[in-house]
């Protein structure tokens, strides 16, 4: 599963045959990694979204459904677009970022937090 903030990234990735398939919704990544996994089906999906949700997504299932995680966010900039929080879409927090760059960096800051107690959690659980 890839995700990504930026529908113009994730639907050249499908176009450009790097993604099998595109889901929109939280809920439907998920439904659709169940049902790789029961049919012992490879896949790559992309979700649409903030991985933040993501991650508190597979949190809150009873079971890991992913064995094995990687997480490529780009925290090296991430007050200048290497990092989207949470909550935004991609085209709210650009214009965040130039409006109110200080309440950005705010939201960034605490959708970090929020990011890595759910990896924290994750790995706890055997991911």
């Amino acid at each position: 599963v890839v995700a990504e903030i930026s529908p113009a990234a994730l639907y050249k990735r499908h176009r450009q045959g790097w993604l099998n398939e595109v889901t929109t919704t939280v809920g439907e990544c998920i439904a659709r990694m169940k049902a790789a996994a029961a049919e012992g089906k490879a896949t790559s999906i992309g979700y649409l979204g903030n991985i933040v949700d993501l991650w508190e997504a597979l949190v809150a299932e009873p079971e890991n459904i992913a064995v094995l995680g990687s997480d490529q966010t780009s925290c090296h900039n991430p007050f200048n677009g290497g990092y989207y929080p949470v909550g935004l879409s991609f085209d709210e927090a650009n214009a965040l970022m130039v409006a109110e760059p200080a309440r950005f960096q705010d939201l960034v800051r605490a959708s970090l937090r929020r990011h890595l107690a759910a990896i924290i959690t994750l790995t706890a659980r055997g991911l």
